[in-house]
């Protein structure tokens, strides 16, 4: 009886919208393979070689399909990436509306590392800008990667 009442006490929680703050306490492990050096000279391109890194890293946690109309938040960071593919820096340049989502994008991009060797690059290293799209589900689509919203 008392799990019932637990599990009516959730529904209504969810119902009224309690913030889902778990799915963002811990990043889970990457399941990333060894990325191979990016040819990409532009920033732009080599932002997509980051986005599929980490999608590749973290399938379990990649939006698949169009995003719903309303996103639980929205972060954009820039991260410098080293001759090594090393992160170097996560800075936040749009702190997004959840705090609790933009210590989880930048453990998932310091996880992440190694990323692609930016090899073209001036001095072997690179910054680039991404933007986040959360779900309020724990799931995520870069701007580089996403299929949009509904």
């Amino acid at each position: 009886m008392k799990t019932g009442r637990f599990a009516a006490a959730l529904l209504v929680a969810a119902a009224w919208g309690v913030p889902a703050h778990a799915q963002f306490a811990m990043v889970p492990s990457p399941q990333c393979k060894a990325p191979s050096e990016s040819q990409q000279e532009i920033e732009r391109e080599y932002r997509i070689d980051a986005s599929r890194h980490l999608y590749g890293c973290y399938p379990g946690r990649v939006f698949r399909g169009k995003l719903p109309p309303l996103l639980y938040s929205v972060m954009i960071v820039s991260v410098e990436i080293d001759a090594k593919g090393q992160v170097t820096a996560v800075d936040t340049v749009r702190k997004p509306a959840a705090d609790e989502v933009a210590p989880w994008v930048q453990a998932l991009v310091r996880r992440a590392a190694p990323f692609p060797a930016p090899a073209k690059f001036p001095g072997g290293s690179v910054r680039f800008t991404e933007i986040f799209l959360v779900d309020k589900s724990g799931l995520f689509q870069t701007d580089s990667l996403t299929e949009g919203q509904r």
